[in-house]
C-alpha cells in the first residue's frame, strides 16, 4: 500500500492491526499501536523543545526509529549521522546542516553540544542523508518523508513481503538503503521488522531472528555465506548498494534463497531498478521512474516521486546533476531486448566499495598527493579495499611501509573502511588515456599482478 507520509503509514497500521507487532529487537517488542503511541508522545515533547533541526547519531535501535519518526512528525529537520565517524568529522557535519539539537549516545552527545547551530527556519519534513564522502564536507541529500515511502511503494510493487514475512534490518539506518530496504520496506507491507544488534553480531542475527528476508550490500551478503550464518527460514534477499560478483549471487541461489538485486541512489531515495525473476543482473524499472540512457551510456532518471530536493546548501552542486526533474547519475548503463536495466560502469571519478560506501577519487587522491608531496599517484580497489600506487620514487619514503606511515595521521581521520590497505610502488608511469585521464582498470589489472 502506498503512504504519503510517515505519520500517515504509522496510523495505518496502528488503525488496522493495532495489536500485530510492527517491530522487535532482542529484548522489546512494540505493536502498531505502542509504535504510534510512542512516536506521538516523543512527538510533543519535541515540539515544545521549541528546536527545529534533529541530528540522530543513528544506533539502529528501537529508540532511533521512534525518535527519527517523532522528529519528522514534530516538524523538525532530520539529519541522519554515522555515530561511528570520528569526532572530528561529525563536528562538521553537525555545523553544516544547521542541528541544533542531538539524539544518541549521551557521552558522545556532550562532546558534539559545543558544535550545536542556532537552527533552520525551513527545515519541516526534511530528512538529510549523506552521500559516502571522504571529510566533513560530504553532500547531504534532502529527501522527505514522502519521498521515502513512494521509494519504498516502488520496492514493495516490485518486490512485496506479507504480513508473514520477517525482515532483519542489519543495515545503518544512516544510509538510505538500510532505511528504506531495511525498515519502511517491511512496515509498508505490514511485515514484522527485527533490528539487528550490529556489526559485532552480523554472525548470529539470523539465527536468533530467524528471518524470511533481510537486505544487505554485498560485502555483507559475503561474509555471511562464507561464515555459513544464513537462517533455514530465509527466503529472499535482496543485494544493493554496491556492485556484486556473481559467484555471490549463486552462492547464495545454491541455498535455495531467492535474490534480488537492486540499483539506486541516495538521490533518488533508494531503488530505481529490482530484479525480480532469472538474470539477477537484469533489473525492472520501478512503476514510479522512467530511466533513459544518454549517447555516451549514462544512466538518466526521473523520478518525480522519490527525486531528492538537492543537495543541501550546494545549489551549484544541485544544478550539477538534475536539470528538469532528470538525475544524471554518472553511472552507465543498457537495457537489454526485454528493456530490463544492465548496469555496466561508471562515468564519475568514484569507487564504491562492497559495504556501499563511495570513495570520491579526486577528493581522496589531492589530500594524499597534498600529504606526500607527490603528483603521481593513483587510488584502485583491490580485494574491495583502497589501495595506493604510486609511480616513480616518494621523497623520504624508500617502502610502502614509509609511505603508509607519512599517510597515517591522514588516514586515521578518515571512517576504517575507507583507509588504504596497501601501498604499491611502480617505476612506469601510470597509464593515462590521450587526455590525460588515469586508465584505471589497466592499472587495477597491473596491481592484481602486482599483488
Amino acid at each position: 500500500m502506498r503512504f504519503n507520509s510517515f505519520e500517515e503509514l504509522l496510523r495505518y497500521r496502528a488503525a488496522a492491526e493495532p495489536d500485530r507487532t510492527a517491530l522487535y529487537d532482542e529484548k522489546h517488542s512494540l505493536s502498531c499501536r505502542e509504535l504510534l503511541e510512542l512516536v506521538q508522545t516523543r512527538a510533543e515533547s519535541l515540539r515544545a523543545s521549541g528546536k527545529s533541526c534533529l541530528g540522530v547519531l543513528t544506533d539502529g535501535s528501537l529508540n532511533c526509529v521512534v525518535e527519527i519518526f517523532a522528529a519528522n512528525i514534530a516538524g523538525l529537520q532530520t539529519v541522519l549521522l554515522d555515530e561511528n565517524l570520528p569526532e572530528a568529522v561529525l563536528r562538521g557535519l553537525i555545523a553544516y546542516t544547521d542541528v541544533d539539537t542531538l539524539w544518541g549516545d549521551e557521552e558522545l552527545c556532550g562532546e558534539l553540544v559545543g558544535n550545536l547551530t542556532a537552527g533552520v527556519k525551513d527545515g519541516k519534513g526534511k530528512i538529510l542523508f549523506f552521500t559516502s564522502g571522504t571529510t566533513e564536507r560530504s553532500k547531504a541529500v534532502v529527501l522527505t518523508d514522502y519521498s521515502l515511502c513512494q521509494s519504498a511503494w516502488n520496492g514493495s510493487a516490485m518486490l512485496p513481503l506479507t504480513p508473514e514475512d520477517k525482515l532483519l534490518c542489519m543495515l545503518p539506518l544512516n544510509h538510505v538503503f538500510g532505511f528504506v530496504c531495511g525498515l519502511l520496506w517491511g512496515l509498508s507491507c505490514g511485515a514484522e521488522v527485527a533490528l539487528g544488534r550490529g556489526a559485532r553480531h552480523y554472525l548470529d542475527d539470523c539465527a536468533f531472528f530467524k528471518p524470511t528476508a533481510i537486505s544487505a550490500v554485498p560485502r555483507l551478503i559475503a561474509f555471511l555465506l562464507q561464515q555459513r550464518a544464513l537462517n533455514q527460514e530465509l527466503k529472499l534477499v535482496l543485494i544493493g548498494a554496491g556492485d556484486c560478483p556473481p559467484q555471490i549471487l549463486q552462492a547464495v541461489t545454491a541455498q535455495g534463497i531467492r535474490v534480488s538485486f537492486g540499483y539506486g541512489l541516495t538521490e533518488t531515495s533508494s531503488g530505481v531498478a529490482i530484479s525480480t525473476k532469472g538474470d539477477p543482473y537484469a533489473m525492472e524499472v520501478c512503476p514510479d521512474d522512467v530511466i533513459t540512457i544518454a549517447e555516451d551510456g549514462e544512466i538518466l532518471i526521473a523520478a518525480p516521486t522519490c527525486i531528492m530536493q538537492g543537495y543541501y546548501k550546494w545549489p551549484e552542486q544541485t544544478e550539477a546533476v538534475l536539470r528538469h526533474g532528470i538525475l544524471s547519475t554518472g553511472d552507465l548503463g543498457r537495457f537489454d531486448e526485454n528493456g530490463r536495466l544492465h548496469i555496466t560502469g561508471r562515468k564519475k571519478d568514484i569507487l564504491v566499495l562492497g559495504d556501499g560506501t563511495k570513495i570520491f577519487l579526486p577528493e581522496y587522491e589531492g589530500a594524499l598527493m597534498k600529504a606526500l608531496g607527490h603528483m603521481e599517484l593513483a587510488v584502485i580497489l583491490r580485494d574491495d579495499s583502497p589501495v595506493l600506487v604510486c609511480s616513480g620514487a616518494v621523497e623520504g619514503c624508500p617502502d610502502r611501509t614509509a609511505v603508509l606511515q607519512k599517510l597515517q595521521p591522514l588516514m586515521e581521520e578518515l571512517p576504517r573502511g575507507q583507509q588504504l590497505r596497501d601501498v604499491i610502488l611502480i617505476q612506469d608511469p601510470l597509464p593515462r588515456t590521450a587526455n590525460g585521464k588515469i586508465k584505471r582498470w589497466e592499472l587495477q589489472q597491473k596491481a592484481g599482478i602486482l599483488k
